[in-house]
């Protein structure tokens, strides 16, 4: 039986915080302790047996490297939670919601206890939770969520409204509430793109001074971010007072974008976009000042572990969210947004650009190098 109640427990802890840089915000996630509202626990008594488990988890794809770090940090928990699996079975759907609706079937059909989904689209999976809940199949989401939030029992990501909206109040703050910007979203039709772009505008509406010259979605793609923004420097070339990308994927692309049209150091526009460690590196490198705050993918290891609650029956928060760092080029604070830690003492400029921070696999995540051993 389904009991809510409302309470503010401490059910949004940030486990595995930000691992690349000593100096960072550890605390409870802000987003939790600022929130107005109230969170919803869902009582699992009725999905609670006994182990070991079948686990499924039906994943969108590993079409860019945020999405490879989350998929190591589900595996490398798993790997650490070993002995209370049976089995644990990945699908793969390369971002094709009925591909991945038919991943969730088979799934079903190989008699999983539990289902971690991460959903390509977030119209296109909600019928899908709903079989999977009518069959009795207990869902978990991580990083998307669907529509009907009586169809999953709790959603672990983070604040894809807090990401927007800092993002946006730094860079119209950095250009004095005057200038002309362009955005950058992530996947067209996906929950966090979708709900980055309507914060980021909540902010740059109330600023008659700031436009909006032109938005464009890149599947968080840095080569995607370099191409359009490559023809969106010959549409708009230095009209362009600021770019606002919802994550460091296509904000690196930007860049090399700025860079290959010959701006010179120092010259680049602000920009927004954490979490890859490129695009901390090509700040660092040709002085381009920028806001990071980032989305961790150590989310996935959290929800991983939020499966085993719901099979111990355990009361779950129907939303978990992560800590996130604010990550600012030192000299570039502004009044609303002070840095966790400065870029340059976050880019890990010895390592891989392809390296995403807060992997929740360890200090040492090199994605090239990555394995884990667990039961399939």
């Amino acid at each position: 039986m389904r009991i809510f109640k409302k309470t503010a427990l401490a059910a949004a802890i940030g486990l595995f915080a930000n691992q690349a840089a000593a100096d960072t915000y550890e605390g409870v996630p802000r987003t939790f302790l600022w929130n107005p509202g109230t969170s919803s626990i869902f009582d699992a008594a009725e999905y609670k047996k006994d182990g070991p488990y079948v686990i499924g988890f039906s994943n969108a794809s590993i079409s860019n490297p945020w999405r490879v770090a989350m998929l190591h940090g589900i595996e490398a928990a798993a790997e650490r939670n070993a002995d209370k699996l049976e089995r644990f079975i990945i699908t793969d759907a390369n971002d094709d919601p009925s591909k991945q609706a038919a991943d969730v079937q088979d799934l079903i059909a190989q008699g999983v206890d539990i289902l971690l989904v991460s959903p390509a689209t977030a119209e296109a999976m909600d019928p899908v939770i709903r079989r999977a809940k009518r069959q009795g199949i207990p869902v978990v989401l991580v990083d998307r969520s669907v529509p009907t939030q009586e169809n999953f029992i709790s959603f672990v990501t983070a604040s894809d409204q807090a990401l927007g909206r800092i993002s946006a109040q730094w860079l119209a703050e950095k250009l004095n509430f005057e200038g002309k910007v362009v955005m950058l979203g992530g996947l067209a039709g996906a929950s966090p793109a979708e709900a980055r772009i309507v914060a980021a505008m909540e902010v740059f509406d109330q600023y008659p001074g700031i436009e909006v010259l032109e938005t464009q979605y890149t599947s968080w793609s840095p080569a995607n971010g370099k191409t359009i923004m490559s023809a969106l420097i010959q549409k708009y070339g230095q009209d362009i007072s600021g770019v606002w990308a919802d994550s460091g994927l296509q904000g690196s692309g930007s860049i090399e974008a700025f860079l290959a049209a010959g701006y010179e150091d120092g010259a680049i526009p602000p920009h927004t976009g954490g979490d890859f460690n490129a695009m901390y590196q090509l700040s660092v490198q040709h002085n381009v000042p920028m806001v990071g705050v980032d989305y961790p993918p150590a989310m996935g290891a959290r929800a991983f572990e939020v499966l085993f609650d719901v099979l111990d029956g355990k009361g779950i928060p129907q939303r978990i969210e992560v800590n996130q760092q604010v990550v600012v080029s030192e000299g570039h604070e502004t009044a609303s947004v002070q840095a966790d830690v400065f870029v340059k003492d976050y880019a890990l400029m010895d390592k891989p650009g392809s390296v995403i921070m807060s992997s929740g696999v360890g200090a040492d995540y090199d994605p090239a190098t990555f394995s884990a051993t667990y039961p399939k």
